[in-house]
């Protein structure tokens, strides 16, 4: 097949994979953007974005994408090598700067996939691949801010996230142009056209990228995606549910004592067998009872406490 066989066919497998993941990149930015301007429609994505057939399809099809795409420029580059011999060695004049992206392509794309492997481990993994698995974790899969607030709370995150940013910059720049050319549109009219553009698609998305890094950032160690009201209130909704408990008649700080007075109550019911006999209930259904609310207790005690203490671990 000469996708495989030829290097233009290479080439031009490369320049469809990477013109998708610039597509997702920019998706990606967007979303992003949604938390910043209205993080509660950020959580509505999110959810939508969960454990559904819909969602596992994209992600499959984004993975499979990422794969190719990484055994093709491995492929390529290997194929490059071997034509150029001992030329490789050759010292020449240093080079500008997309012709330096383009010598470097491997090592930017090594980068961007070890920052996408952290990416994947603080949200990935803690979010679609939790409801997949079912385990039951403090944090709700479906509440994206809570992830971000864990995420962006760690001082390393914007370093690394920054240092990802700029490494995409210059990848996706040349890249960008570069899968054009390989579609055959590399005449003298169109190709310096498709590097201003490139250049200006880039650079928007990368300094979006890096401005919502930032306020992820502050509002992190600020506490905002624990306190905010309106956060506070959706996340109501989501405990409610998980307790059988009808939130429109509370406000966040009177669910908060209902269900830790209930709590409360169910254990000391269970320390008493004379008296939870006499009201008809048995250990089992006391211990079922105390095991639905003490997520949701331990959900509340994560939004009400010191920063100190948001490292939360999923629970097997």
């Amino acid at each position: 097949m000469w996708l495989t066989s030829s290097s233009i066919g290479r080439k031009l497998v490369m320049a469809i994979t990477g013109a998708c993941l610039v597509l997702f990149v920019t998706f990606h930015c967007l979303m992003n953007a949604v938390a910043i301007v209205y993080p509660s429609a950020y959580n509505v994505i999110c959810e939508f974005l969960g454990a559904n057939w819909y969602a596992l399809v994209a992600s499959l099809g984004l993975a499979a994408l990422f794969i190719v795409h990484i055994i093709y420029a491995v492929w390529l580059t290997l194929q490059n090598r071997k034509a150029r011999g001992n030329d490789r060695y050759n010292v020449s004049k240093k080079p500008a700067t997309v012709e330096w992206s383009s010598q470097n392509m491997l090592v930017l794309g090594i980068v961007i996939l070890a920052f996408l492997v952290v990416h994947m481990i603080q949200f990935w993994a803690k979010m679609q691949l939790q409801e997949i698995r079912g385990v039951e974790s403090v944090l709700p899969p479906s509440m994206g801010t809570l992830f971000i607030q864990e995420a962006f709370s760690c001082v390393w995150t914007p370093i690394v996230y920054i240092i990802g940013f700029i490494a995409l910059w210059f990848h996706m720049n040349h890249g960008f142009w570069s899968m054009f050319q390989s579609a055959g549109w590399n005449n003298i009219t169109w190709l310096p056209r498709l590097k201003s553009i490139a250049c200006w698609w880039t650079s928007i998305v990368v300094l979006l990228f890096i401005a919502q890094a930032i306020v992820f950032t502050v509002n992190a160690n600020n506490d905002f995606y624990k306190k905010d009201a309106t956060l506070r209130d959706q996340y109501k909704e989501v405990m409610g549910d998980a307790v059988g408990i009808p939130v429109d008649r509370f406000k966040y700080d009177e669910f908060s004592s209902t269900v830790r007075e209930h709590n409360s109550q169910l254990k000391a019911l269970l320390g008493e067998p004379q008296q939870a006999m006499q009201m008809g209930v048995t250990e089992e259904w006391l211990n079922n009872e105390i095991a639905r609310f003490e997520p949701v207790v331990s959900l509340l005690d994560y939004l009400e406490g010191t920063p100190a203490e948001t490292n939360v671990q999923p629970e097997n």
